[in-house]
């Protein structure tokens, strides 16, 4: 007996001595409590927009830490401090974020009973209403030193300004948009107002470099709101509805390293050096250029476009545009190659009777 005592005790000796790793951390969210310091935001009855955002914020990294313990949590401020809005992009853009969430609170001027969330993603203001909570979100940078060098001369009150964004083509849109879908469908679950997912021209936005959103979580300037997002059961509802998106979207996620051996993996010929028999096995398949994808169905004369003619195809909740066709590769593959000076990330896409194969 005492020698089973001894051998499991010298067991959980050598077990304490072993060192234990934590798992490697392979996906960085970056976590943007918009305003802060000097610049207070929305300012409500009783509360700062600032305040409400840097509460929601820091629960909702507390939720992603506590359960994703491969995931890394990156604040771009953690407490009442202002940060410019190029080093909120900045910091995403150093920690090479896989997604950057900016969480803001909203406030409509003389309509107190205006309330609900949204999701924005990067895009024209497509209402007069879309364009000024943009403006009045972009306005922070005029508290800025040298806001005129740093953003090239962009008057964020001025509507011309705004002009850029209309010839501006996002390549991490559509993953943005079906994220921030899934964060309007985790409101509408707790039985928050659902206004939707809409594209606005986020100057937060513009400058990153990964699937980005801009969630304002209801409106400041509806005393009911107001209450409710300083309330610690608001936020905490609030937080969980963002987290229950990102989960979803982490669970979809693949790793960098994976992607990157499919790709090592991948044959060591060209493309384009495939023959039609080599490829296209099956009778009746197209191949297409796809130069870029919307959640709104765009003019034909857009200036997205850029002067080329093209074809659009509806998949879920997007439109896809694409150029060219030919059932012969290597006329697809010269296709794409010239597209390619336009629009760096076409890629080739299978079509049989109007709908993409994989």
């Amino acid at each position: 007996m005492i020698k089973n005592v001894w051998f499991i005790g010298v067991l959980t000796f050598l077990f304490l001595l072993t060192p234990v790793h934590a798992k490697e951390k392979n996906f960085t969210v970056v976590i943007d409590p918009g305003h802060g310091g000097r610049d207070p935001g929305a300012i409500g009855s009783k509360a700062y927009e600032k305040t409400i955002n840097l509460a929601v914020a820091l629960k909702l990294g507390a939720l992603i830490t506590a359960s994703h313990d491969d995931v890394n949590v990156v604040y771009t401020r953690k407490t009442d401090t202002f940060v410019e809005v190029s080093e909120r992009a900045d910091i995403a853009n150093r920690n090479k974020a896989d997604l950057f969430i900016s969480i803001h609170t909203n406030s409509v001027k003389n309509k107190s009973n205006v309330q609900g969330a949204e999701t924005f993603t990067l895009g024209l203001a497509e209402t007069a209403e879309n364009l000024e909570v943009a403006m009045r979100e972009n306005s922070v940078i005029l508290l800025e030193d040298n806001y005129m060098q740093q953003y090239g001369g962009f008057d964020p009150n001025s509507t011309e300004s705004y002009i850029i964004f209309e010839f501006m083509q996002n390549k991490n849109m559509e993953q943005s948009v079906i994220f921030a879908s899934e964060i309007q469908k985790a409101f509408a679950t707790s039985k928050r107002i659902n206004r939707g997912v809409r594209q606005g021209p986020y100057l937060v936005l513009k400058a990153t470099s990964m699937p980005s959103v801009l969630v304002e979580l209801g409106f400041i300037s509806n005393k009911e709101e107001e209450q409710y997002m300083l309330s610690a059961a608001g936020q905490n509802q609030l937080a969980n509805s963002i987290y229950t998106a990102f989960k979803k979207h982490k669970d979809n996620y693949i790793p960098k390293q994976e992607i990157t051996t499919s790709r090592t993996n991948a044959p060591a010929f060209p493309a384009s050096a495939l023959s039609p028999s080599t490829i296209n096995t099956e009778e009746n398949i197209i191949y297409k250029v796809q130069i870029m994808s919307s959640d709104r169905q765009l003019p034909s004369n857009s200036p997205f476009f850029k002067g080329y003619k093209v074809n659009w195809y509806k998949d879920g909740n997007l439109y896809k545009y694409t150029y060219g066709e030919s059932t012969d590769y290597q006329a697809i593959q010269t296709i794409k190659n010239t597209v390619s000076k336009d629009f760096k990330d076409a890629f080739i896409i299978r079509m049989k009777d109007g709908k993409r194969l994989n």
